[in-house]
């Protein structure tokens, strides 16, 4: 496992302790791990699989009353931290870790840990959700072996990020992570000086690659996207960068966990996947995508007023999508709807329309509300090779309101076209959806 200014082999890593002596003192206990760094995170996982009863982890940008949310909510006993993490009172016993050193103690009887982790895209109290190990690794085959380099641009503290760090860990291949105030060059570099052959990121992570002219340091043969939807635009993109890849998309989410991946270089899947697939069952109820398997989690953890699954063991992932011939494509979030003049606006299928013109790199829709006739769709804008002078800017903009006008209903054509030199993204690597 490589981090910027540190290294481990999977062996080191797994006859060394970061807990200064306290592991016995944990057994059998809930945990949370609120520390700075993934190499620490990382090792703390290791370490605590099998030996604490429940393990919580939950990403850096957790504020105060979060983690205070998740304590409460999971019970939780001891709280891991560093320096660089998380410093105040969390009214629990606190646990300070140390620089990895080797530890030849028996360890504690194992047990069987749970695992548990916040939904993606909490801005209320967290939500929390209670996996298991082999549920966690259910997609994971023979295949993820030591062959591989693995990297990402996920945090491991995340569902995206848990399942790489996993893939490789399981299979015993290297894994190339960064830090969240490394500059993207320099991970970049990182990743070329290890020769990654495997890498994994959101759309949004790409497209950054894409548009900060050093996708060239890496030359992957294996490019992995999840965790938002991969439009033409974006799968089209990478395959021009990086000819040579095979480029995955996959479904996955924190509750309902890896539902499948599509290889064939186009964006939804094919309808067949709703008749089945090998270990998860899928449906479309109302519009929404649900799912069924061993690896979607159990249960919220601490919400009893809560149900994540309904009475034939089926999450409802929130995912509208919409069957077009042999193909189904994904519209949107349901919560992420707009309402303009009564009608429904998924804003990344408008986005979709956007990011198919050959100067636009990347777009976000968001909602402006207007007292006088409601809200109305704007759309911010990053070319490929920045915005240029007042004329280009024009003749773009009525290019792109022209591909709208042609693809789109009236009511879900942007009112107002902006350009702007980047869009905000989360921690997650996901696009922030906020009114304009």
């Amino acid at each position: 496992m490589h981090a910027r200014g540190r290294r481990m082999t999977w062996r080191a890593a797994l006859d060394a302790t970061i807990l200064k002596g306290e592991r016995q003192g944990l057994a059998g206990k809930s945990v949370l791990i609120a520390l700075a760094a993934q190499f620490d995170a990382a090792l703390a996982l290791l370490e605590l699989d099998g030996v604490a009863r429940r393990i919580v982890v939950v990403p850096p940008d957790f504020g105060a009353e979060h983690l205070r949310s998740a304590i409460r909510q999971a019970g939780v006993d001891v709280v891991l931290c560093d320096r660089g993490g998380f410093d105040g009172d969390l009214g629990t016993e606190r646990v300070d870790v140390s620089e990895p050193a080797p530890d030849a103690s028996p360890r504690p009887a194992p047990i069987e840990t749970q695992w548990v982790l916040p939904t993606s895209g909490t801005t209320g109290e967290p939500k929390l959700v209670a996996h298991t190990l082999e549920g966690l690794a259910g997609a994971i085959s023979a295949a993820d072996d030591a062959s591989r380099v693995w990297g990402t641009f996920y945090d491991i503290r995340r569902y995206g990020g848990l399942q790489i760090f996993l893939r490789a860990a399981i299979g015993g291949a290297p894994l190339v992570i960064g830090d969240a105030d490394e500059l993207l060059s320099d991970h970049l570099s990182r990743l070329g000086e290890m020769g990654v052959t495997h890498v994994s990121g959101t759309p949004s992570h790409w497209r950054r690659v894409l548009m900060s002219g050093e996708a060239s340091r890496i030359a992957p043969r294996y490019i992995r996207l999840s965790g938002e939807i991969a439009d033409r635009a974006i799968l089209d993109a990478i395959s021009a960068a990086y000819p040579e890849a095979t480029i995955v998309h996959a479904y996955a989410s924190t509750e309902a966990g890896v539902g499948f991946e599509v290889s064939d270089g186009r964006e939804g899947f094919p309808a067949r996947y709703l008749d089945g697939l090998a270990g998860v069952d899928m449906r479309i109820v109302n519009g929404s995508l649900h799912l069924r398997s061993a690896r979607t989690a159990s249960h919220y953890v601490g919400r009893d007023d809560l149900r994540l699954k309904d009475d034939e063991a089926f999450v409802d992932t929130d995912d509208l999508v919409e069957v077009s011939g042999d193909r189904c494509f994904f519209r949107g979030r349901r919560a992420g709807t707009i309402n303009v003049g009564g009608l429904k606006v998924h804003p990344e299928e408008v986005e979709q329309i956007v990011n198919q013109h050959e100067a636009v790199r990347m777009s976000l829709v968001k909602r402006r509300r207007s007292p006088i006739i409601g809200d109305l769709l704007v759309v911010d804008v990053v070319l490929t090779d920045g915005a240029g002078d007042d004329a280009r800017q024009s003749g773009l903009r009525a290019e792109i309101l022209a591909n709208c006008r042609a693809r789109l209903e009236r009511h879900k054509i942007p009112a107002m076209v902006r350009f702007v030199p980047t869009l905000p993204m989360s921690a997650a690597g996901k696009l922030l959806r906020r009114e304009a």
